[in-house]
């Protein structure tokens, strides 16, 4: 089969590989859709300390079962499916309380040291794939993958109903907690970013209010619940200034291992402020198969371009660029468009 490779620090190419071969409890999936994510540049730049080079990169996944291992029964080839990442070792100290996103041994597919789904074929084990309806778009649900953690992102959040919600960055993870935001109890949902573009969308999926910068909206008191999913130091620090006395701020954007953010300790502390993370996911993919199916976000409006597999570096270009909105590659294709 063909593949992206990443074989070390800035260093990807196209290659043919062995095609995989399903172990007992093994699914092989065709892929139909691999959508790229910050955490991919982040691997390929060598920033991600868990990852062991050669590895094949890709982590949103979706496909048509091609093959099962001799004892799987819950999946047969034909099937369409989305493919959870992660691998956890459920012996330490954190996956024996429940904490598998904290896994001391913990692993994903296209991150660690298990090769992602960048190629044309992929395995897992069949406890990470999920059937999805027939009616789903198979391509579109590589973003399952991407609402999972958005999920998790909500089930960390001490929130209540008629709450008002700030959220900054309008990219793929901004977007969709914007869009789950309603289904949480928000009352508004104002979305902030630099790039106009990127708003127009956050209007178009039905949020509250956009700006470009927070200093352009009247809410004196502040917001009580504010979410950076930028992970630029900057803009968590003004975020962190827009809570509203009680409220709650969530960094869910990954800044760089080595970032630094200033906030008031007294102000924490004086204004009982709420601080949480949240790290990829946790007991969430099988609620997001059920709520992508349901419509929850407008995945067809954040989807702006599919590449082929020879185009994985034009792909990756356009990413740091920061142009269009989500980037995938779809490896059975053979010309790369723009979608929308």
């Amino acid at each position: 089969m063909r593949a992206v490779v990443f074989s070390g620090p800035s260093q990807f190419s196209l290659e043919d590989v062995p095609d995989p071969i399903p172990g007992p409890r093994d699914v092989v999936v065709r892929v139909e859709a691999v959508g790229i994510c910050g955490t991919d540049i982040h691997v390929l730049d060598g920033e991600f300390a868990p990852t062991v080079f050669p590895i094949i990169p890709g982590h949103e996944t979706s496909g048509v079962v091609e093959a099962v291992g001799d004892e799987v029964t819950e999946l047969a080839a034909g099937d369409h499916v989305s493919v959870d990442p992660t691998l956890t070792c459920g012996e330490c100290s954190f996956c024996s309380v429940g904490r598998g996103n904290l896994c001391e041994n913990w692993n994903g597919a296209g991150v660690a040291r298990t090769n992602g789904s960048t190629a044309e074929l992929m395995v897992m084990p069949v406890r990470n794939v999920h059937r999805l309806a027939d009616e789903v778009d198979l391509a579109l649900a590589a973003m399952v993958e991407p609402l999972s953690c958005a999920i998790r992102g909500y089930d960390l959040l001490p929130r209540r109903m008629g709450e008002h919600y700030l959220i900054y960055g309008a990219g793929t993870m901004g977007l969709m907690m914007a869009q789950l935001a309603p289904r949480a109890g928000a009352a508004s949902v104002t979305v902030v970013d630099r790039n106009p573009a990127r708003l127009d969308v956050a209007e178009e999926v039905g949020v509250t209010q956009v700006a470009l910068s927070a200093d352009e909206l009247q809410r004196p008191g502040g917001w009580d619940v504010v979410i950076d999913c930028t992970g630029v130091v900057p803009a968590i620090e003004d975020a962190l200034s827009r809570v509203r006395r009680g409220g709650t701020f969530q960094q869910f954007g990954v800044a760089p291992t080595d970032a630094k953010a200033s906030f008031s300790p007294f102000r924490v502390y004086n204004d009982e402020l709420t601080i949480t993370g949240s790290m990829a996911v946790l007991n969430t993919y099988g609620r997001a198969v059920e709520l992508f199916s349901a419509g929850a976000i407008s995945a067809e409006r954040m989807v702006s371009h599919a590449f082929t597999l020879d185009d994985y570096g034009q792909a990756l270009e356009m990413f740091r660029e920061g142009s269009g909105r989500k980037l995938q590659i779809r490896p059975r294709s053979t010309e790369s468009v723009k979608l929308i």
